[in-house]
C-alpha cells in the first residue's frame, strides 16, 4: 500500500487571489476623491470687500453670490431675486444645521445685498453671514 503524501496536488498550485484587495483599494480611492472635492464654491468670481473685524466661518452649506451688476447666483445657478426665498427654504429644509453665506462683490450696490438678505430672512434664516476678505497689515 502506498502512502499519501501530506501535500495534495491542489496545495502546490494554490495562488493568492488579489481581486478582493484591488476592489477595496479602488473603493477607498473613489471614496477619498468624492469626499475630498466637497468644497463649495459660489459659482462666480467675486472681489469681496475687506473688513478688519471678520470672523472665519469654516463650513457653509448655502452660498449666495452677488455679482457687480446685481446678478444673484445660488448653487451655481443664476436665479431671480424673487426666487431666492423659495430656494433658500428648500436648501435649508434639506440641511437644517447648515449656514448661509452671502458673497457680494465690492462693487455690488447695497440695494442688491439688502434685497438678498431680506429674502434670506423671510426664508427663516436669521443669522446669514456676509463674506469678506481679511485686511493684511
Amino acid at each position: 500500500m502506498r502512502r499519501k503524501s501530506s501535500r495534495s496536488s491542489t496545495d502546490q498550485n494554490a495562488e493568492l487571489d488579489m481581486t478582493p484587495m484591488l476592489d477595496i483599494v479602488f473603493i477607498m480611492l473613489i471614496f477619498f476623491i468624492v469626499t475630498g472635492s466637497s468644497v463649495k464654491e459660489s459659482g462666480i468670481d467675486v472681489n469681496r470687500p475687506q473688513a478688519q473685524s471678520g470672523e472665519r466661518k469654516e463650513q457653509a452649506s448655502i452660498i449666495i453670490a452677488i455679482s457687480p451688476n446685481g446678478e444673484v447666483t445660488l448653487d451655481k445657478h443664476v436665479v431671480d431675486i424673487r426666487a431666492v426665498r423659495a430656494n433658500i427654504a428648500r436648501l435649508h429644509a434639506e440641511n437644517p444645521l447648515g449656514s448661509v453665506v452671502i458673497t457680494a462683490d465690492r462693487e455690488t450696490k447695497t440695494q442688491a445685498l439688502v434685497a438678498v438678505m431680506d429674502q434670506v430672512r423671510l426664508a427663516g434664516i436669521k443669522n446669514a453671514a456676509i463674506a469678506t476678505e481679511s485686511v493684511t497689515e
